[in-house]
Parts: C-alpha cells; sequence; structure tokens
C-alpha cells in the first residue's frame, strides 16, 4: 500500500508519474561519445578504407530485389564483434537494440 506523504505549505511532496517528453533527450550519438574514445579513432580508419572500394563494391549489387546493408555497417559491426566480448552474431544484434555506442560505431544512430 503506497501512502501519500503529508501536504507541507499547501504542496505535495510526493511527485507525480506522469509521462513528460522533457524528461528524454534527443542529443545526437555523436555527442555521447567522449571525443578520446579509441573507437572514433578506429571508426574513421574503417571509413575511409572502403572508400577506394566503392567500384567494387557497385559491381556487386543487382538492379532489382531488396536494397542490401552497407558493406560499411558489415565491416563495422564485424570489428565491434572481435574488439569487445560479443560471443555471437545474436548477441551482437541485441547490443546494437540498447547499446549506444554499438549504435554509433556501426552508424545506426541517424
Amino acid at each position: 500500500m503506497i501512502r501519500c506523504l503529508k501536504k507541507t505549505a499547501g504542496v505535495i511532496m510526493r511527485g507525480a508519474d506522469g509521462k513528460s517528453g522533457s524528461l528524454f533527450s534527443y542529443a545526437d550519438l555523436a555527442d555521447r561519445i567522449p571525443a578520446r574514445h579509441p573507437l572514433r579513432k578506429i571508426r574513421q580508419v574503417v571509413n575511409d578504407a572502403p572508400a577506394s572500394l566503392d567500384a567494387e563494391f557497385e559491381g556487386l549489387c543487382t538492379d532489382f530485389g531488396r536494397p542490401s546493408i552497407a558493406p560499411e555497417r558489415l565491416i563495422r559491426a564485424g570489428l565491434l564483434q572481435i574488439l569487445f566480448p560479443v560471443r555471437s552474431e545474436r548477441q551482437l544484434m541485441e547490443q546494437m537494440q540498447y547499446n549506444l555506442l554499438f549504435r554509433w560505431s556501426v552508424g545506426l544512430h541517424r
């Protein structure tokens, strides 16, 4: 049984449990990753490396069917699985749901 606290000078001392949009922050994920985090440098290298392979990646794609996942994202996700204690692809996908560092690193923050 929950009992409300007594009113003090006409003010209820217990806060309301209502929904409020002001409780949530809509800041960019990149702002939440520390500037000196090692994944920042790794992500930069991984982003620069496949740039020279764009023509190769384009040649592998067909003109029909569903769009594929960007190869750069797959490479970044694979690196996360190697660098962090992630035992399987299933566990990696679970981490992608709630780990902000993983989401930012792979490029799912948009």
